[in-house]
């Protein structure tokens, strides 16, 4: 049966918003900065659920948490690791200005810990999620057939080609900030190396949001790296 439009909005909508609300973020004055955080969680999340409850990640499903997972698991710890150790190790590295990462009381006195779930609720699983969809499940597949015009969705999940590898890898680390081009080049190819090998999208969504939340905790329990990792 042929498949209706091209599909694209459930991978392009939620990834765009993100990256377009955290543009026009950085352009407003300090006073919008709690609205805009909080948008910046709430709507890229809001249609991530929307399309997903009209059922437009089929890739999603058949995914089951098991013995399988704690591999995908202990790949997201290992991606923590890797991410972390070179700036706790190698001072001469570069990471961002002092003050410019995440301020635990953007939404005022007393709502430190809102801020923070909020934090935690978007970067450990909202953006694990999107930013999965987008890179190693549409752009991963689209990239192969643009040239011929063909359908994404046609192409089968986990097939490894060299020309949508590198694509993806190098998407995926120059969508970070620079000082972290280091060690998200790396990480990419991890993540695309661990779709081929688990053959399941739920794998490096999985590893992908351990990672996160890995270094989210970390980086409250260390308040000095605070700025550095979340």
């Amino acid at each position: 049966m042929e498949r209706q439009g091209h599909g694209w909005w459930p991978y392009l909508a939620p990834y765009g918003l993100f990256l377009v609300v955290a543009d026009l973020g950085s352009r407003l004055p300090e006073s919008w900065q709690p609205a805009v955080w909080l948008i910046r969680v709430g709507l890229p999340g809001g249609l991530l659920i929307a399309f997903a409850w009209r059922g437009g990640y089929p890739e999603l499903r058949g995914y089951r948490l098991g013995w399988g997972s704690l591999a995908d698991v202990a790949v997201g710890l290992a991606i923590a690791v890797l991410w972390v150790a070179p700036y706790l190790l190698v001072a001469e590295l570069p990471r961002p200005d002092p003050g410019t990462g995440f301020d635990a009381g953007i939404l005022g006195s007393g709502r430190e810990p809102l801020a923070l779930g909020v934090r935690l609720l978007g970067f450990a699983a909202f953006t694990p999620f999107i930013e999965e969809l987008f890179v190693r499940s549409f752009l991963i597949r689209y990239v192969e057939v643009f040239r011929t015009g063909g359908d994404f969705r046609e192409q089968p999940m986990a097939r490894y080609g060299v020309r949508s590898f590198w694509f993806t890898v190098v998407w995926f680390t120059l969508t970070h900030a620079p000082w972290e081009w280091w060690v998200a080049l790396p990480t990419g190819a991890l993540l695309n190396l661990w779709l081929y090998r688990r053959g399941h999208l739920g794998a490096p969504i999985l590893a992908h949001a351990v990672a996160n939340g890995s270094l989210a905790l970390g980086a409250l329990a260390k308040p000095e790296l605070l700025g550095i990792f979340l």
